[in-house]
């Protein structure tokens, strides 16, 4: 095989496997995954969170382009071409023309300035910062969505840990059952009524399992990875220690009105639509066009003896008349013998014979003729300067005013509606913290009393001074307990993230 194809067969096949890796690597779901490492995967990798930052892309190339309009539009044009020989007649004239090869050049400047012109760029910017705004709101949905999906999985995982610890007691509980019926303190409703609570938790073991697993799947989807990924070895970690919140509505109100993206991008609106209010009155105002263009052209004819005997045909008239001219001045009287021209074919371009032209000339003929591609004849610069002031538009800019005004006017409508329900939100998520946290107390103060009961229930059974039932009881309210428990804390959680959504920034 040609080292060159051996290169090339390498080549490919390192590719495919560095393709492969990263698809290997992509398909990787990291063993302990924190929350920030969750949302950072989430902004490398979610799709809709992708598409918010590749749509401000344009924005951006539309504020360098508006910065360099003011500079001068540049041009430069050339071509070539042919024209077969032929005869035309115009006049009852024949005409006959040989073939010929052209080419031609133009280099053109153009500049326009208005009072448009100067300010579409700070109207670009204004754009350009509302589309980053827009990326920011999309940053702060998938953050919320994303620590809620967390979080989710957590209170599923912690839900899967209470289950197991129902099972552990039912087998604790089925072990004592067994043992009393043994030695004849307990029936066989004893032990069969331990093994279907047992039977039932199980299930619930499955249930909650399930769930957790499902909770992961969707987790690992917004952080964008591969739906086909391993989640079952997917350990998450507890971002934040339960702490009383100390949150002033206030403070909270202030910063959402600058930290929330849904109010900065309509801050940024109202500063665009502002900004085109102002071009569309300055559209009154004249404008002014400057053009500027060099160019040239050849022409070269590709039979060149017809160019020949044309100037031999031309000569030898002139060398007539140059003859007959003589004659004239010779037979005046006296005769004008200073105006006489002594030879008049090499006066003329002939040679001696007067039937060729002479070498110089031929020369001359090929010199002029052999222009063909780059052998330009510059034509005259052109410079036009033109100046135009609109009198009558038929209402036209009236309109632009007021539609621009109309719709600076309803943005500013949307932007106070938003701050309202910001602060709505604001004021009703740290309602839902506060709550959350003082249900976090009750619930906790209830589980440690649900745990004593049950204590106190078995222990009655165990010294047969109570029932199976009563210890099953106390059983599912300890468990309904810590449950409740679990539910209470991740409530709290993600009320906090809610409130973290509506103010715009994280507040932990």
């Amino acid at each position: 095989m040609p080292m060159r194809r051996t290169s090339a067969v390498l080549l490919l096949v390192a590719l495919l496997v560095a393709a492969a890796a990263r698809l290997g690597a992509q398909a990787q779901v990291p063993h302990q995954l924190s929350l920030q490492q969750a949302l950072q995967l989430a902004k490398a990798n979610n799709p809709t969170y992708r598409q918010a930052v590749d749509a401000a892309d344009p924005a951006a190339e539309a504020v360098k382009e508006a910065k360099w309009a003011i500079l001068p539009r540049l041009s430069l044009n050339g071509g070539m071409g042919y024209t077969g020989s032929g005869s035309q007649t115009f006049g009852g004239t024949v005409f006959t023309s040989s073939s010929l090869l052209s080419s031609n050049y133009g280099f053109n400047a153009s500049m326009q300035l208005s009072p448009q012109t100067w300010m579409t760029p700070s109207l670009n910017r204004a754009q350009e910062r509302v589309a980053d705004e827009n990326i920011n709101v999309s940053g702060v949905t998938l953050t919320s969505n994303v620590s809620t999906q967390y979080f989710t999985v957590l209170r599923a995982l912690a839900t899967v840990n209470v289950a197991i610890q129902q099972i552990t007691a039912d087998s604790g509980q089925l072990r004592l059952a067994q043992a009393k019926q043994a030695v004849g303190q307990a029936s066989l409703l004893d032990v069969l009524s331990a093994q279907t609570a047992m039977a039932n938790h199980q299930v619930q073991l499955l249930q909650a399992r399930q769930a957790a697993t499902q909770a992961k799947i969707t987790l690992v989807q917004m952080i964008g990875m591969p739906g086909d990924a391993n989640v079952d070895s997917l350990a998450l970690t507890e971002p934040y220690p339960l702490t009383e919140p100390h949150f002033d509505l206030a403070q909270l109100e202030a910063s959402a009105h600058t930290a929330n993206p849904s109010i900065r991008s309509l801050l940024a609106q109202d500063h665009a639509n502002s900004v085109n209010v102002h071009i569309q009155k300055l559209a009154r105002l004249p404008t002014v066009s400057l053009s500027a263009g060099l160019s040239g052209y050849t022409q070269e004819s590709t039979d060149e003896n017809s160019l020949i005997v044309n100037r031999l045909q031309s000569a030898q008239g002139q060398e007539a008349n140059c003859a007959f001219q003589n004659q004239i001045l010779l037979g005046l009287n006296p005769p004008l013998q200073g105006s006489i021209i002594p030879d008049c074919k090499a006066f003329s371009g002939l040679d001696a014979t007067g039937t060729a032209l002479q070498p110089s000339i031929v020369n001359e003929i090929h010199a002029e003729n052999s222009v063909f591609p780059f052998a330009f004849t510059r034509n005259p610069l052109s410079v036009n300067l033109q100046f135009s002031l609109p009198l009558w538009d038929g209402y036209s800019r009236s309109l632009a005013i007021s539609q621009a005004e109309a719709a600076r006017d309803e943005g500013r409508e949307s932007l106070r509606a938003q701050q309202l329900a910001t602060d709505a939100q604001i004021q009703s998520q740290l309602l839902a913290v506060t709550t959350a946290w003082q249900r976090i107390g009750i619930q906790d103060s209830n589980r440690v009393t649900a745990r004593q009961q049950l204590q106190l229930a078995q222990d009655k059974y165990r010294i047969g001074n109570g029932s199976v039932l009563d210890v099953s009881a106390a059983q599912t309210a300890m468990t309904q307990a810590e449950a409740d428990y679990v539910n209470a804390i991740y409530d709290y959680h993600l009320a906090v993230v809610a409130l973290e959504a509506a103010v715009g920034r994280p507040l932990r």
